[in-house]
């Protein structure tokens, strides 16, 4: 079975009641359980900790795939980051992000992931992989907040996500396992 680490943040402002990246997680579990999801919620929103604590437990449970989740409190869609910055070091995600969601009506592209904690952790994240050889792939998702209005649409929209990236998965171990046969 595909393990997927999927990673919320806490609020960082004052008028802030919760996050949606953690809203949407707590949807996904509560309501559409699947095994082989795991979750790291509410990860503190501090360019050292949220990094830390997300690749020490990617390093404990080697996940398949991550999941990175963030708020995007004025986007109105779904938005997957195509590559994360830090300083002159520009790092791109491998999953081909125009077949992600080809089919997802809720989900567009971004190539700003924001320049703050969102960011950091991708970037960490993705440089993590790349520095270990691992082929795992790795994705951020801005999440909007959510409403009543676009609850919904915004759920079904991060399940196909979900599916996608596990799909990819299981091409990226069949390709390994090829490539291990003599």
């Amino acid at each position: 079975m595909t393990q997927i680490l999927l990673t919320s943040f806490t609020t960082w402002m004052a008028h802030q009641q919760s996050n949606a990246s953690d809203d949407l997680l707590v949807e996904i579990q509560q309501n559409y359980p699947s095994t082989g999801l795991h979750f790291l919620r509410q990860l503190p929103v501090d360019f050292r900790l949220a990094p830390e604590q997300a690749i020490a437990h990617f390093n404990q449970l080697q996940p398949d795939a991550v999941i990175l989740c963030g708020m995007a409190e004025f986007r109105q869609k779904l938005t997957v980051e195509s590559r994360a910055i830090e300083g002159e070091t520009i790092l791109h995600t491998r999953v081909n992000l125009e077949k992600l969601i080809t089919e997802l009506e809720f989900t567009e592209i971004s190539h700003d992931a924001g320049q703050f904690v969102c960011e950091a952790l991708y970037h960490a994240m993705l440089k993590h992989l790349q520095e270990a050889g691992l082929d795992c792939p790795c994705i951020f998702v801005h999440i909007p907040v959510l409403t009543s209005m676009n609850s919904q649409q915004l759920v079904k929209d991060f399940q196909a996500i979900v599916e996608y990236v596990r799909s990819e998965t299981h091409y990226v171990n069949a390709k390994a396992d090829m490539l291990k046969t003599p």
